[in-house]
């Protein structure tokens, strides 16, 4: 499994500590893998980096995929083994373009670390004769810097590879996509997470209810990086008490089963009001629950179809509609408890 922390100065990449005892390190770094052998989840991305390690013959790359499914920790596991920790220092670049996005960027800090040579012989030792650039979040850089930065990788190829990290390959231009090998990140199997997050917790005496960690990666939505964080969370708080899945609800603000059902309930039911759904609202808010969250989990106890059996196909659709344009609304800044008092009468109106 691989994730990540993500740096937001651009600086040559540092050689990574092993792992230490310091219970102060965030477990996202004390556990992240340290070459290529110790990431056990995208087999077949790891199969064809470990032929590329071998052979030192390494093309431009775009990795994508959803947050925390290894891809920056994949590139920085590959140029490890490729450079050693001490030679990274200065043959790999790691820059994350979301704080660094402009043109201004690639004409200089990029194109300044992409022209210099340098020597495939280091103290006796082979090495590939070239450096290695990593773009994180590539797809939050602007059009022209993605133009401009095409011409960098056409120039200074046989001296720098380049590695763009995205979550949505939409967002790179063709051009620039099409000079790349591109490798898929999958979501991590539930079994692949929990054996890991089990792992962790063998090492760090961590003791835990049964669906603990199931409540951890069902919560964390996939993302194995935010699910060590909130194991480890979930650890500070306890203090040594073993870990529920109530304590894991709490610190990731999951809403509780039987709360989104009455949710769905007070605008199925036949008399459901403005009146009434507004209480239903206001209480939800003042208990402390994001707007996201609760459109988020209305919309799987919808598309899941449990306790909505006596919806028709037509209803369930509608709704779903609704909840896309309500999270749509939020996500563009509107104010959230407008938009959910506004999806509740509008569900309520989809089921008379």
């Amino acid at each position: 499994m691989s994730f990540f922390s993500k740096p937001n100065k651009a600086k040559p990449a540092t050689a990574s500590k092993a792992p230490t005892d310091d219970k102060h390190m965030p477990w996202i770094e004390k556990y992240r893998p340290r070459s290529m052998d110790d990431i056990t989840a995208q087999e077949e991305v790891v199969q064809v980096l470990k032929s590329c390690l071998k052979s030192q013959n390494l093309p431009h790359l775009l990795f994508y995929g959803p947050p925390g499914t290894g891809k920056t920790s994949a590139i920085l596991a590959l140029t490890r083994d490729m450079f050693g920790p001490e030679l990274m220092k200065s043959r790999v670049l790691e820059l994350n373009a979301s704080d660094e996005r402009g043109i201004k960027v690639v004409r200089e800090k990029i194109k300044n670390f992409a022209r210099s040579t340098v020597s495939g012989n280091v103290s006796g030792r082979s090495v590939p004769p070239y450096k290695i650039i990593i773009l994180d979040e590539a797809d939050s850089m602007t059009g022209d810097a993605q133009a401009a930065l095409r011409r960098t990788m056409e120039n200074y190829s046989k001296i720098t590879r380049f590695c763009l990290i995205c979550n949505y390959v939409s967002r790179i231009i063709e051009p620039l996509a099409s000079r790349c090998a591109k490798f898929r990140f999958k979501p991590l199997p539930i079994e692949q997470s929990e054996r890991k997050l089990a792992s962790i917790c063998d090492q760090e005496s961590l003791r835990y209810d049964p669906g603990a960690l199931r409540e951890v990666i069902t919560a964390s939505e996939g993302d194995l990086r935010r699910a060590t964080m909130f194991l480890q969370s979930a650890h500070n708080l306890q203090q040594g008490e073993p870990i529920t899945v109530p304590v894991i609800q709490e610190i990731a603000g999951v809403i509780p089963p039987d709360r989104v059902e009455a949710l769905a309930e007070s605008w199925s039911g036949p008399g459901a009001t403005y009146e009434t759904l507004k209480r239903t609202v206001d209480e939800a808010v003042w208990s402390g629950f994001s707007a996201h969250q609760i459109i988020s989990q209305i919309h799987d106890l919808v598309v899941g179809g449990e306790g909505t059996g006596n919806w028709t196909s037509l209803q369930k659709a509608r709704v779903a509609q609704a909840i896309g344009e309500t999270d749509k609304a939020i996500s563009d800044g509107a104010d959230e408890h407008l938009q959910l008092v506004s999806f509740m009468l509008q569900a309520s109106q989809i089921m008379r």
